[in-house]
């Protein structure tokens, strides 16, 4: 024990001096000041999670079309929380009722490059990820992306907007091969207390 006790000293020892020989030494003794600090969420952020932090309830609402042939409704609950210094919001959602299980991921950020929020969508029933952009437009916001389905490209454009009375609407609207946008689902949610 002595032996491999005195063996890790000795190896510390000769790290530290050959640190110190190279001026780095303190290396492990940084300071606060002199570590420059990250930059704080800016106001786009703050609008954001404003918005969406905390616990929905939500009921979805399908329409009869190609997704949900007899339409329906399901019932689920997302949680909003803050991601790694405030500079995102992750949601995680799960819905289940006639129309389907539905669970998945979404990550939302601001891009200052391009002045707009970003969101990456990650879900049970389609592999890899959906890339949004969006912006407030008044108080709603509003994301538009796009996907491929089978040999046809899908335009997606989501509108999230929260009444005075704090529920939240959403409506997803879908357009394949350029035709005209249709409503795929309406989420109404509800903050918990």
């Amino acid at each position: 024990m002595n032996r491999i006790l005195t063996t890790i000293i000795t190896s510390a020892s000769f790290v530290y001096a050959t640190l110190a020989i190279g001026g780095i030494a303190d290396l492990h003794f940084v300071r606060p000041s002199s570590v420059m600090a990250a930059p704080g969420p800016g106001s786009e952020m703050e609008r954001l999670q404003k918005f969406y932090l905390g616990v929905w309830e939500y009921t979805e609402t399908y329409p009869k079309g190609p997704f949900a042939p007899n339409g329906g409704q399901n019932t689920g609950i997302y949680t909003s929380e803050l991601g790694p210094g405030g500079n995102s919001v992750i949601n995680r959602f799960h819905s289940k009722g006639p129309v389907g299980d539905f669970e998945g991921m979404l990550i939302m950020t601001w891009d200052p490059k391009e002045k707009s929020y970003k969101s990456y969508i990650f879900g049970n029933d389609f592999p890899g990820g959906i890339v949004e952009t969006g912006n407030f437009e008044g108080d709603a916001l509003v994301f538009r992306g796009e996907m491929s389905a089978g040999d046809s490209r899908v335009s997606m454009r989501s509108k999230t907007s929260i009444d005075a009375k704090g529920i939240m609407t959403n409506e997803e609207l879908v357009s394949m091969g350029g035709k005209p946008e249709e409503l795929l689902v309406r989420a109404v949610a509800t903050r918990k207390p």
